[in-house]
């Protein structure tokens, strides 16, 4: 054990300098961020601004004017600004309108033809993802006697890949969607070198990431590359895509340059993941209107990273059941019975809650907010407990027991208790005494963050000595090899993702669909993060890449 007196800051230096290479990388990227957004560097620009407002009220007029256009026009124009990142700005315009197609068509008729799959699926696709209940019954047609899709669909690869981003929302029984995905990615993926562009892409892209499990920011940053390409654009919903994400692109990096000003003077040991952080919360809320919120999760989940430190490498078992006591009672008395590292660790938590709670009091009168708030992170440190004290006393749950609590110890159920916070009014107490007992959504959510990561991790984290990873626990208890551990682990994620679409299409939720998003939004920045390997703590490759394009550098217009 470290001594105390030598401080967090020194021992977070420490843990992330095992990797100069590493650190190095993380620290390029973040300087890099901060120097090209200076004050003076990325001022609003008036005139791009004046524009888009133009181009946004020639898009409200093109959604009125859908009402009167064919069922085809007006899908294609929402699942444009959809996948460009427009949107947000049109939510009202674009509910209404998909709230008339639905009132008089719950399920797309048609014939049957390959041209027709498309827009089935298109229809499906749309309807599910915005919480509305649409059969998949629909799909029926487009197959044979023995329930296979029909050869001849193989043949239009516009179809096939509009049935595979839809066949992603499928839930738990939906067999014909099963069957969707193997058909649609075998053809795909044997198609594929002879597509070609900017088709050809957007089949390599989708097959890696799915857009139901893909980040919005950077969905919308590589279409609107495919789409700028396709000889059917519509050159106003380009140019406002590329300005409207300039404009975003500013607005996050004048945000990130603040935030990492604030960490270097007030929580230095948090600083060497910010950029990670930020662009984990991105995924989450990207929508100016939520500016506020995403400030608070950054410093939030920054933290939480470092007391999971705390627990996992630096605390002894006395120390941590000292810690933990001081998060549950959550008093400044507390702090005079912590090491020194851990009371720097619990004031600048607290310092960050007292800081949003002003915030909030200021602006909204919910202070309630940040009692939920201190609640969601009490039940994070209550699983970190229990997981150190089974690598202390070298237990070895189940996999059941080991689910129960890494569920909570993934940070999700923590993270979606945080995500309603400050975001106004539609946040009640309901709401929050809702996501704080940990609804399904949000279990499925945290099942696919542990899951995830246990699979992409496992290996490295055994032989460093962790404690029994979801694979290791599945393994010995069910007396099977790692693959076969794994496989079964992946089912298990599968699921969870098939229970997220339910819940989101659920008619008799408790909640409206925006206080449910943020759980699918951040199970989709594990697929996005984890997808490929521990993109979180070894970010120089992959993750670099996919952060750049949507915080560094901006698009040519």
């Amino acid at each position: 054990m470290i001594s105390a007196a030598m401080g967090l800051g020194y021992l977070m230096w420490k843990q992330v300098s095992v990797s100069n290479a590493l650190l190095t990388n993380k620290i390029v990227v973040m300087r890099k961020i901060v120097e090209d957004v200076s004050p003076y560097k990325n001022k609003p620009n008036q005139k791009e601004e004046g524009r888009v407002k133009e181009l946004q009220d020639e898009v409200r007029g093109m959604l009125s004017d859908a009402r009167t256009e064919p069922l085809k026009e007006t899908l294609i124009l929402i699942d444009s600004l959809q996948r460009l990142g427009l949107s947000y700005d049109f939510e009202y315009e674009i509910e209404q309108a998909l709230q008339s197609i639905y009132s008089t068509q719950i399920n797309y008729g048609g014939g049957g033809g390959d041209d027709d799959l498309y827009m089935c699926a298109l229809y499906f696709r749309l309807f599910r993802q915005q919480g509305y209940h649409v059969s998949s019954d629909s799909f029926k047609k487009f197959t044979d006697e023995k329930g296979e899709f029909k050869s001849v669909l193989k043949e239009n690869a516009r179809a096939l890949l509009c049935l595979y981003e839809a066949s992603h929302l499928r839930v738990q029984g939906e067999d014909i969607l099963e069957e969707a995905l193997k058909f649609t990615s075998k053809h795909l993926r044997s198609m594929l070198a002879h597509l070609n562009s900017p088709l050809s892409e957007q089949v390599k892209h989708s097959l890696e990431v799915p857009l139901h499990k893909g980040m919005p920011r950077l969905e919308a940053r590589h279409y609107i590359n495919v789409y700028q390409a396709d000889l059917a654009r519509n050159s106003v919903l380009l140019e406002l895509a590329k300005l409207d994400f300039n404009l975003l692109q500013r607005l996050h990096q004048r945000e990130i340059s603040d935030i990492t000003r604030e960490i270097a003077t007030k929580l230095p040991f948090a600083r060497d993941r910010l950029v990670e952080c930020y662009f984990w919360i991105l995924g989450v809320y990207f929508e100016p209107k939520y500016s506020v919120v995403r400030s608070f999760m950054t410093k939030i989940i920054a933290l939480a990273s470092v007391i999971d430190d705390i627990y996992d490498v630096y605390g002894t078992l006395e120390e941590l059941q000292l810690f933990t006591d001081a998060i549950e009672r959550w008093e400044e008395a507390a702090i005079s019975d912590l090491p020194e590292y851990m009371q720097v660790c619990f004031e600048a938590l607290s310092e960050v809650m007292k800081e949003m709670e002003d915030k909030i009091t200021t602006h909204e009168g919910r202070s309630y907010h940040i009692y939920y708030a201190k609640e969601g992170m009490k039940g994070l440190v209550r699983a970190y407990f229990v997981e150190a004290n089974w690598f202390n006393t070298k237990y070895v749950p189940t996999f059941e027991e080991y689910l129960s609590i890494s569920v909570m110890s993934s940070g999700y159920p923590m993270l979606a208790v945080q995500s309603l916070v400050g975001i106004g009014k539609i946040a009640t107490k309901e709401a929050f005494d809702w996501v704080l007992n940990v609804p399904k959504i949000v279990e499925s959510c945290a099942l696919i963050a542990r899951l995830v990561d246990d699979i992409q991790t496992h290996k490295v984290e055994q032989e460093r000595g962790d404690a029994p990873s979801g694979v290791q626990c599945y393994m010995r208890e069910h007396g099977v090899s790692e693959e076969e551990a794994c496989g079964k682990i992946r089912e298990i994620v599968d699921i969870a993702w098939k229970d997220i679409n339910e819940e989101l299409q659920n008619p008799n939720r408790l909640l409206p669909l925006p206080l449910l998003l943020p759980a699918l939004n951040l199970s989709r920045m594990m697929e996005v993060i984890y997808g490929h390997g521990d993109g979180y703590t070894n970010s120089k490759g992959r993750t670099k890449d996919i952060i750049i394009p949507v915080l560094v550098n901006p698009i040519s217009m």
